[in-house]
């Protein structure tokens, strides 16, 4: 069977074995599908610092009939996320888009609006302006909620968080002024949405207690 190529966004990766990976990743056509990539923990393995985090690639991969995990072949890193390492708050940031995407979003089923949510947050972070991580970690979050369709009336928010949320709404986050967001801008929405998510997954999310000494507590 020839392998399927595939814009992917890296989600997660888990060790199988001594060697293997197991890869989860969202496609731009065929939403989050989970794989086997083979001797990828070798040190010499050909996927090198394509299967980190968040990273952007070029995955190629087949998936017999009746069977759950595709076969990893290769990818061909687009975009790495290593240059926002060096900031502990985005980071954090980084595993919260991963643990919510993980969670939020069904297997094989195709959201290109998603997609292009993460790329959109992760190019933003990139940029590096003043605010640009906590101006994501909220667009992400509104949205996240907005796509999965659970996004109720909100109570306990104020009405600066909620004209925020219109003007989300209506803009992309490149259309935010430079240094508009802090860590407290807009906590109570953020801790609102967090609430959507953790009712509907039915659990709480880890990440978000990193955030909670500043944001959410």
């Amino acid at each position: 069977m020839p392998a399927r190529v595939s814009e992917a966004i890296v989600l997660q990766t888990y060790p199988l074995k001594e060697s293997d990976l197991i890869v989860s990743f969202l496609t731009r056509d065929l939403g989050k599908l989970r794989g086997v990539a083979r001797r990828a923990r070798r040190p010499k393995s050909g996927f090198g610092a394509g299967l980190e985090r968040l990273s952007y690639v070029k995955l190629a991969y087949f998936q017999r009939e009746n069977r759950e995990l595709v076969n990893v072949d290769s990818c061909d890193l687009v975009q790495s996320q290593f240059g926002l390492m060096g900031d502990y708050w985005a980071g954090v940031a980084l595993d919260y888009f991963a643990e919510i995407s993980e969670q939020l979003l069904p297997p094989a089923e195709p959201s290109e609006r998603y997609f292009r949510l993460l790329l959109a947050v992760l190019e933003h972070m990139r940029a590096g302006e003043p605010g640009a991580v906590w101006r994501a970690i909220t667009y992400f979050t509104f949205w996240s909620v907005r796509l999965a369709g659970i996004m109720p009336e909100f109570r306990g928010v104020s009405a600066a968080s909620t004209a925020l949320a219109g003007e989300m709404l209506q803009s992309p986050i490149a259309a935010f002024a430079p240094g508009a967001f802090e860590q407290a801008t807009a906590a109570d929405l953020r801790r609102f949405l967090v609430r959507q998510i953790e009712d509907l997954i039915d659990r709480k999310l880890k990440t978000s207690r990193a955030l909670a000494a500043q944001t959410f507590a």
